[in-house]
């Protein structure tokens, strides 16, 4: 019986890809004049913590430069962000959910400033019994801890659970934590998508094959 739902946020509740890059971009150029391909960033820095990821972007630089860093990038990315729109058809599973009184979380690789603007760009904010930040635990994605805490916040077991997600990472976290993860394929293919052990891939919710599987689940 499926009592929760577990939700990553960037490419997840809503397509940002496209801004991060255009942040990305930006933060390389100030800062050495370097270009970042949109295959680049698929591979190597979409889904990914900001701890691990800007020390192997800026190799010269110390923990404390990194983080300066990491704080402008998400300063370029809110500021292009005022208004989200939500995925298309998430308002309709949070009110199924919510009718149901089903537990739902976020779960995120996203620093805290960042996914409490995303919400709320969204008008979001009060939706989700939890935020959780992976940056904020011992372990971020791909580990499954951050998933496991959100089970855990939410009392509930994996197999009673859905997580979806949309990058690589994040499906290697949830589908390691035991829960059907279901792959949204907004930032990599449905193959890559399948091959990191998401069971089922969907365009984003509204998807009939999502809808089926609920029903199979109550």
């Amino acid at each position: 019986m499926l009592t929760a739902l577990l939700f990553d946020l960037d490419g997840t509740l809503t397509d940002t890809d496209t801004l991060h890059l255009q942040a990305f971009r930006q933060l390389l150029r100030e800062h050495d004049g370097r270009e970042l391909s949109q295959a680049q960033f698929d591979a190597q820095v979409s889904g990914r913590a900001n701890g691990e990821l800007f020390a192997e972007l800026f190799t010269g630089a110390n923990a404390e430069q990194c983080q300066a860093l990491a704080e402008r990038k998400e300063a370029l990315f809110r500021e292009m962000a005022p208004c989200l729109e939500p995925m298309p058809g998430l308002l309709r599973l949070l009110e199924h959910a919510q009718a149901r009184s089903l537990g739902m979380c976020v779960v995120t690789n996203a620093p805290r400033l960042n996914a409490e603007h995303m919400l709320s760009a969204m008008g979001l904010g009060q939706r989700f019994e939890h935020v959780l930040v992976a940056e904020e635990l011992a372990r971020p994605k791909p580990d499954p801890l951050p998933y496991l805490t959100g089970l855990q916040r939410l009392g509930a077991e994996a197999g009673q659970a859905l997580a979806f997600e949309d990058s690589l990472p994040g499906v290697a976290a949830a589908s390691g934590a035991g829960i059907f993860t279901v792959g949204v394929a907004t930032t990599q293919t449905p193959e890559r998508l399948l091959a990191a052990g998401a069971k089922l891939v969907i365009d984003d919710f509204n998807d009939p094959a999502l809808w089926a599987l609920i029903d199979s689940m109550q």
